[in-house]
């Protein structure tokens, strides 16, 4: 089915929606919105084959939320997701579509929150759910999910749901929709089974087939840096110190993260603002002018704010912040690269992030190259290197005075000229320092400080009684046999071989609440009462902070760092093999920890 060029208003969407889609910058449907907007709006069930990337949220958003009663504050639309990620980013979507229907509530609902907190939410009437389909089974079965009131349920990435064996789930909800209710299935690519489940529950589709639009960007080098949350700071201040450029545009989601940001980089000495869509319209425009000007380096902007942003100064483009889809991506690196001019783009990627980047490499049509944080060693040199044209200017002028107080200063302090120019030089760099500490020193560091405190006291794994054979150390995480690069670091989890934990229990609770990929679960050794995984270093902490609340066989996993901690095992048995000895057919999969009382879920299917 071809697109046409019709507008947004032309397609029917309340004036609550255009608005909004105004002010997000959207200029006019995607091809799969365009195709998906009319047979919506008209009752029609649909399948949509249409990849990532490809604006398919708001294809079935917009119309859908077109149709909501705003009088009746339950349930009427329901999109079950794959993955938590995936919920949370098309709640928020929807969230910003109907910023301006009052009285409007959405829930994403998923594995691994608190179950009182979805309860406390549910009570309030929202009329969109977005969930995985195991916490929306739960929620059906225990009676506090109701759709009675349902009007459409969408299958998002119906083929990833498929792929994480999550097709029983979804049948089960199917049944359990109203007969009267609008269904809508979109997915990447058809296999059999989803064929079979459209076949079975749709009513008379209409089919949608649109392609991928393949965007290059010619003009533009396109680098990712794989970093931590909690390390992107320091990543990007590495970067900024080493990337000789004029001006840069740094992109992140909210405003609050904007303010804040401009803040931390005012505070490490560069020239920044923030521009986004809260500010008036002077103060945007002041901003822009002082970029263009020179009397600005850097502008950290929401994608809403840099609409229509034009400034041949740009020379790099920062993605702080991932975009949610690659039309924002490509119109965020359009920013630099312009008039004939060479551009880089820096896009910053978490491990959570990986599957998107390579979507938006698809849809884009690119090859974005891995691009390492630069070395403490390469800034030093860098500002060592800049602290020295900035010299070079000096020494052209007269500097008769401050000879004679450099040799007044040095009978006074019996010092050579050396060691006060180094003293000097000391005092000059005190806000930017020449020689960084390293991410591991400064990790040390804390971790001493801590000892210091006292505060380790409580994270030992139990104690036997009687007579222990000696403390051991807990080791260093080995290197992934098929990703040597990935730096790993070895934690420690208090749930172990007496609380019938399995290898399995454990990738799968990892895998599914982390959204990590189970190869980069590296070694897992089982002991009484602890167990050792091996995940990549620089872990970001408000995964950890999940984790440590995550239960399995019962037990909160309470998971950190080895570091020097030691343990008296009982000595019943050495540890168990590592995970890559196992069979991969005990990894569970799922959005929910294996362990807990549920019934277990099938294998995912890699084929």
């Amino acid at each position: 089915m071809s697109s046409n060029e019709r507008t947004f208003r032309e397609l029917g969407l309340s004036e609550y929606l255009l608005r909004s889609l105004d002010e997000l910058g959207y200029e006019k449907p995607t091809p799969i919105q365009s195709a998906s907007i009319d047979p919506l709006m008209a009752g029609k069930d649909i399948i949509g084959q249409a990849q990532t990337g490809t604006g398919k949220t708001g294809a079935f958003a917009l119309p859908l939320l077109n149709k909501i009663d705003m009088k009746i504050n339950a349930p009427q639309i329901l999109v079950l997701a794959p993955t938590r990620e995936l919920a949370v980013q098309v709640a928020e979507a929807f969230g910003s579509y109907a910023k301006h229907m009052k009285g409007f509530h959405v829930l994403p609902i998923y594995g691994g929150q608190s179950m009182q907190q979805q309860l406390n939410a549910l009570k309030r009437g929202p009329q969109v759910i977005v969930g995985t389909p195991g916490r929306v089974m739960d929620h059906m079965r225990r009676g506090t999910l109701k759709l009675d009131t349902l009007k459409a349920l969408v299958l998002d990435e119906a083929d990833e749901m498929l792929k994480m064996g999550f097709i029983d789930d979804i049948e089960w909800v199917l049944e359990h929709k109203p007969a009267n209710s609008q269904l809508a299935l979109f997915s990447a690519t058809m296999p059999e089974q989803i064929k079979r489940v459209a076949n079975k529950h749709l009513n008379n589709p209409v089919n949608i087939s649109i392609a991928a639009s393949h965007t290059t960007v010619e003009s533009i080098d396109q680098r990712f840096v794989q970093v931590s949350q909690h390390n992107k700071l320091e990543a990007l201040v590495r970067v900024l110190e080493v990337e000789n450029t004029e001006g840069i545009i740094i992109f992140v989601r909210t405003r609050n993260s904007c303010v804040e940001l401009a803040e931390k980089l005012e505070a490490r000495g560069y020239a920044s603002s923030p521009l986004h869509g809260d500010m008036n319209q002077q103060a945007r425009e002041r901003a822009v002018e002082q970029l263009k000007r020179g009397k600005l380096d850097i502008l950290i902007a929401t994608d809403v704010a840099a609409r229509g942003l034009d400034v041949e100064r740009i020379g790099h483009v920062v993605n702080y912040d991932i975009p949610y889809d690659s039309e924002a991506y490509v119109h965020r690196i359009g920013r630099t690269g312009r008039a004939g001019r060479k551009g880089m783009a820096i896009l910053f990627v978490t491990n959570r992030e990986m599957r998107m980047l390579r979507t938006i490499e698809r849809a884009t049509n690119s090859r974005i190259s891995p691009m390492k944080v630069p070395s403490p060693e390469t800034v030093a040199e860098r500002r060592l290197s800049r602290l020295g044209e900035q010299i070079q200017e000096t020494l052209n002028g007269d500097l008769d005075f401050m000879k004679n107080a450099v040799a007044e200063l040095c009978q006074q302090l019996e010092v050579d000229t050396d060691l006060l120019a180094a003293a000097l030089l000391q005092q000059v760099q005190q806000e930017r320092p020449l020689q960084l500490p390293t991410i591991t020193e400064r990790q040390r560091d804390s971790r001493d400080d801590r000892s210091e405190r006292g505060d380790r006291g409580g994270d030992r794994p139990r104690r036997e009684r009687g007579n222990r054979p000696a403390p051991t150390s807990f080791g260093s995480a080995d290197t992934l046999k098929d990703n040597p690069d990935v730096k790993m670091n070895r934690y420690v989890i208090d749930v172990g071989r007496e609380n019938g934990v399995g290898v399995g229990n454990i990738v799968g609770a990892i895998a599914n609440e982390a959204n990590i990929d189970s190869r980069f679960i590296g070694q897992i050794q089982l002991f009484d009462q602890v167990t050792t995984v091996d995940l990549p270093d620089g872990m970001p902490k408000d995964i950890l902070s999940h984790l440590k609340k995550v239960r399995v066989c019962g037990r909160p996993l309470n998971i950190r760092e080895a570091g020097d901690e030691v343990f008296v095992d009982s000595g019943r048995g050495a540890p168990r093999k590592p995970r890559s000895d196992r069979p991969r057919g005990d990894r569970p999969r799922g959005d929910r920890p294996a362990g807990a009382e549920r019934r277990p879920r099938k294998p995912r299917d890699n084929g």
